[in-house]
């Protein structure tokens, strides 16, 4: 085994990637105080290959410098919207035919590995480091999502759960219905 140089990794370049097919998944992030935190889903997000990432309430811009500490670059790959208020969001999102699902403890969880087909597309809404997510914005999501947890602490680092909870979706996603964009082959032959 030998570990592969910079040059011998295969990836696609950021213009290609714009015009590539993406998971049928989008990130609301909601209060999030960290802008490292922030700058960390921006680079999960480019290699889930999302759709989209949604930064809500007082959650950092990639305008902020030091978000490209931990995004380098992706924030440039990715593309994200800044929204004042994450409710009318929610409602735009439900009404283009997403479902909402937050990423919280209830008593009422699944794990993202066990959603059902109907649950794509899919907006997964990650809150804020010390409340979580507000009881609003869970009273306007259909489901939520939790991650198992084995040892003495009741939380992972919103940026680390959500990359679990993300890849999660994904493996889901295509085990169900297959790589994004093979339902438009599908379609045209």
């Amino acid at each position: 085994m030998r570990k592969l140089s910079w040059d011998e990794i295969e990836r696609p370049d950021p213009e290609t990637v714009a015009t590539l097919p993406k998971h049928p998944v989008r990130l609301v992030v909601h209060n999030v105080r960290s802008i490292h935190n922030v700058g960390s889903m921006f680079r999960t997000s480019d290699a889930a290959r999302i759709e989209h990432v949604h930064l809500t309430g007082f959650t950092g811009t990639p305008e902020h410098d030091d978000l490209h500490k931990t995004a380098l670059g992706a924030q440039d790959t990715v593309e994200w919207s800044q929204h004042d208020e994450a409710i009318p969001l929610l409602h735009d999102l439900q009404a283009a035919g997403y479902s909402i699902a937050v990423l919280e403890q209830t008593d009422q969880t699944n794990r993202p590995a066990e959603v059902d087909a109907e649950a794509f597309p899919i907006a997964l809404v990650v809150g804020n480091e010390v409340r979580g997510i507000d009881e609003e914005v869970l009273d306007a999501a259909e489901r939520a999502l939790e991650l198992p947890q084995y040892g003495a602490k009741i939380s992972l680092n919103v940026g680390v759960a959500y990359g679990i909870a993300v890849y999660d979706l994904i493996r889901r996603y295509r085990t169900l219905h297959g790589p994004p964009g093979d339902e438009l082959r599908m379609q045209q032959t």
